[in-house]
């Protein structure tokens, strides 16, 4: 059974197939009401309270092994932080959003990425003050299906994962659905699918791989490299990348508390200038950055190889995409992840819009009273971002326009 009563959708369930442990539930059941996020809330507190003074706090990153934590990997390898005059820790992995999100809540690390969409669960669903300062990267993500897959009807009465409820990924697969006329359900592994069903799963993302190859789901939508992986592989086609259904979306965003914006804002610049400057780093280095981030680099980074993380971060195999008819807005003329820090409004307003109509785990109740214009200004701060860019030759260092405004385009 899908316990619903909690916006990160978090199950105690032993038998639930969200991809959720038990102890992950145990960990962050706390998040799930008002009322259990105040103890998580006075103990980040007391943490602040122990823990440096000033700016002479250490940078302690948390993420997953995924594409979009890029930017905090090579501003770590690429020692950006100590260039800043901050200390910088060894990163920690995590394998879940859910252990992620509590290690962050709970001050054991300072500067994560975390989905869009995640976000407001946390700051708005359970609470905890924290705001996006910059985004980590656009694209980057794509579904993935069994070879048997040929067109998105082919899905009907199947089951597909996806990495988390309130995430990029959810909103688009949706979408994709949709216009294709299928419906999504919620039925876990034992349930009968409708022919024109498509089952939503949960799973951590370093387990889509190995469930594609088993045939327990037909399909997959996530970060990479994980969709490289089962196309190196041999288990997987790509069906449709994410930004050529919505151009240059954001998938991924560093997140800070705002107990370290408020009380450490030279520390939070610091950390920006970092971040930004590992973005433009990336977008001319790409298989440096593919090195730096694989298995064989003396960070660890990853448990990826390099040939996996090459396909990505470089350009070399993205017209062959084009030919076969994959990517359907060619005239966009993207990558197939790209880095760019700045966060558009406009963005974060389309985000809570889609998510209104996006079908949900737990209590979404929360999304009701936000209004997009009103969560583009509190959820995101600027501030230390058009600093950072500007240091580093202006948004037209990164393509982006001067008044630093866009309009979104989403097309499926």
């Amino acid at each position: 059974m899908t316990d619903t009563s909690n916006p990160l959708h978090l199950c105690a369930s032993s038998d639930c197939d969200c991809g959720m442990t038990r102890r992950d539930f145990l960990r962050m059941s706390a998040l799930s009401t008002a009322a259990g996020a105040a103890p998580l809330l006075f103990a980040g507190d007391a943490m602040a309270r122990q823990a440096p003074k000033g700016d002479d706090q250490p940078v302690k990153i948390g993420y997953l092994p995924i594409t979009d934590a890029t930017p905090l990997l090579v501003a770590h390898g690429r020692k950006l932080f100590e260039a800043e005059g901050l200390q910088a820790e060894a990163p920690r992995l995590f394998r879940s959003w859910a252990q992620i999100v509590e290690a962050f809540v709970s001050g054991q690390v300072n500067v994560i990425h975390l989905l869009s969409p995640a976000t407001m669960s946390v700051r708005y669903g359970a609470r905890f003050p924290a705001k996006v300062v910059a985004w980590n990267h656009v694209n980057g993500s794509a579904l993935t299906v069994a070879k048997e897959i040929n067109q998105v009807t082919d899905l009907g009465g199947k089951t597909v994962a996806i990495p988390f409820w309130y995430s990029i990924h959810n909103i688009l697969l949706q979408q994709i659905l949709a216009k294709s006329g299928l419906s999504v359900v919620t039925k876990g592994r034992e349930g009968t699918i409708g022919a024109r069903e498509v089952n939503l799963v949960v799973l951590p993302p370093a387990e889509m791989v190995s469930a594609l190859a088993s045939k327990s789901i037909a399909g997959f939508i996530v970060a990479e490299p994980f969709n490289a992986l089962a196309e190196t592989n041999g288990v997987g086609k790509i069906l449709r990348f994410s930004g050529d259904v919505w151009k240059n979306h954001a998938c991924c965003v560093t997140f800070l508390s705002e107990r370290d914006i408020n009380t450490r804002p030279e520390w939070a610049q610091r950390v920006t200038n970092a971040i930004v400057k590992a973005q433009l780093w990336t977008r001319t280095n790409q298989l440096d950055t593919a090195r730096l981030l694989s298995n064989t680099d003396s960070h660890r980074y990853t448990p990826h190889a390099l040939q996996v993380l090459s396909k990505v971060l470089t350009v070399t195999d993205y017209a062959d995409y084009e030919k076969r008819g994959i990517i359907v807005h060619k005239n966009w003329n993207q990558r197939r992840i790209d880095f760019q820090p700045y966060p558009f409004a406009s963005y974060t307003e389309q985000m809570v819009r889609a998510l209104k109509t996006t079908r949900l785990e737990g209590d979404t109740g929360f999304l009701d009273k936000l209004d997009p214009a009103f969560v583009a200004r509190d959820l995101v701060d600027d501030r230390f971002v058009r600093k950072a860019i500007t240091a580093v030759g202006g948004p037209g260092a990164f393509g982006l326009p001067a008044n630093l405004l866009r309009t979104e385009t989403l097309a499926v």
